[in-house]
């Protein structure tokens, strides 16, 4: 059967850690299609432009940022799909921040994030991601966060693939053209 298991897991040293170090937002028409490496088909190798180029406009993260994946199977259904959730913290309000909080929110984008065990995942896949909630704040008390609170959402049949990448060079390899 197509789904029959294929391999088991040892239990991992101890060596990760938690977090998100950036985010590369990509407008969804500017990939026309990937190719995935040739020993793991689930491994992005190289984004196929639909253009010119593929813009990926990085965000710098740090603090409580986190990519959530729920697997969802029914039986009953018999479906299977993955919602992938991604909330990041955005610190100081300026006026280009919220010109691009509004282009995100009438877009579909993609989303490559960057965790620190040099782990890079592209969201929406398929469909894009959607902005479902954007809420700025500009807090209570003088500590209090002046920023913004994003959460994104994609909603496709497979968890976040891995891109072939341990670096912004190898995203530049792989074909985005990553703007700061």
């Amino acid at each position: 059967m197509a789904c029959d298991l294929t391999a088991g897991r040892t239990e991992p040293c101890k060596d990760a850690v938690g977090g998100l170090k950036n985010m590369y937002l990509i407008n969804y028409d500017e990939v026309a299609d990937y190719i995935y490496d040739l020993t793991d088909t689930d491994e992005i190798a190289t984004f196929v432009a639909s253009s010119l180029t593929i813009n990926a406009y990085k965000y710098e993260l740090k603090g409580a940022n986190v990519l959530d994946q729920t697997v969802t199977s029914s039986r009953d259904n018999g479906t299977t799909f993955v919602e992938q959730s991604l909330t990041v913290v955005l610190k100081k309000q300026d006026v280009a921040t919220h010109k691009e909080i509004k282009l995100l929110s009438y877009g579909r984008p993609r989303v490559v994030v960057e965790d620190y065990n040099g782990n890079y995942f592209l969201m929406g896949l398929e469909h894009g991601v959607e902005l479902t909630t954007a809420a700025i704040s500009s807090g209570t008390a003088m500590g209090d966060l002046s920023g913004y609170t994003l959460t994104l959402v994609g909603m496709e049949k497979i968890p976040a693939n891995f891109i072939d990448a341990s670096s912004e060079a190898d995203l530049a390899t792989a074909g985005l053209t990553v703007v700061a």
